[in-house]
């Protein structure tokens, strides 16, 4: 039979109010509500390392039918701490389902963004160094369809050809920000979305150069300069390639070194239908 402290907490929850479940009569559907900015130790997978352990920020967000005045926030945080730590393209559906499940939801949303670490080596001397990535999970279910995008974001330098071309000495630089959404068949690792935008600028970004190292990451910006059109169409060039990318939306920013605002180039595939 049940012990005192189980019938004790039975009853205290029989006592307590349930105003979110009580009904909502200006029949307005909201669309999405739940948590967001909650900090969270997760394990990911590195296609070098098997994983690596990081701190999302996550968003636990579900619809909420017009006739109920709220929804159950602390059950958001439950199915999240059911789950453990490791998360990847597989099982992030698994807290996708769940949410849609316990709080009765037709849609349910997890996103996770998180800073990604790479172990890189410097182009010359070879030292090593850590350099952070922004990468975003997005994974949502729609009664029985679900949808996953992965955002990554890479730093990169570019060079701009018009100061180049017309300049007797030099050119100007800068650093550019390059965000990729893909959604995809087979998995693409987040290494490999690095590579490939670094590929399509001036040169790589490193956490440690000597000086050997600035001088070849110099001239190679100085021979390789791109707009921040060239940016966003050479990535696209190379996403294109790969059969397994369904769709993609490549987003290019330079902070101008000098101006006093932001060059910025946008390019999307349309998912096929």
């Amino acid at each position: 039979m049940p012990n005192v402290s189980t019938l004790m907490k039975n009853s205290l929850s029989a006592s307590l109010a349930d105003c979110q479940s009580q009904q909502d009569h200006r029949k307005i559907k909201i669309h999405r509500v739940g948590v967001k900015g909650l900090r969270y130790p997760i394990e990911v997978r590195d296609k070098n390392f098997e994983s690596q352990h990081t701190v999302a920020t996550v968003s636990l967000l579900v619809d909420l039918p017009h006739h109920f005045k709220g929804t159950h926030m602390s059950r958001f945080v439950e199915v999240l701490n059911a789950h453990g730590r490791m998360v990847h393209v597989c099982n992030v559906f698994s807290i996708v389902h769940e949410l849609q499940k316990k709080l009765h939801a037709e849609t349910a949303h997890v996103i996770m963004e998180f800073p990604y670490f790479i172990e890189k080596n410097a182009p010359v001397t070879g030292s090593k160094g850590l350099v952070d990535y922004q990468v975003r999970f997005e994974a949502a279910a729609y009664l029985d369809e679900t949808d996953f995008v992965m955002w990554v974001t890479v730093p990169v330098t570019t060079l701009c050809p018009c100061s180049k071309a017309i300049s007797d000495r030099g050119a100007h630089n800068q650093r550019g920000y390059v965000s990729v959404a893909i959604r995809f068949v087979q998995t693409i690792w987040i290494e490999d979305i690095i590579e490939l935008v670094e590929a399509s600028a001036s040169s790589p970004i490193y956490s440690l150069l000597k000086r050997p190292d600035e001088k070849y990451v110099t001239e190679l910006a100085f021979d390789n300069p791109v707009f921040v059109e060239d940016l966003v169409r050479n990535v696209a060039l190379r996403l294109n390639a790969n059969q397994d990318i369904l769709w993609y939306r490549v987003e290019a920013e330079n902070m101008e070194s000098i101006h006093n605002h932001a060059a910025y180039a946008c390019v999307e595939k349309e998912l096929e239908t």
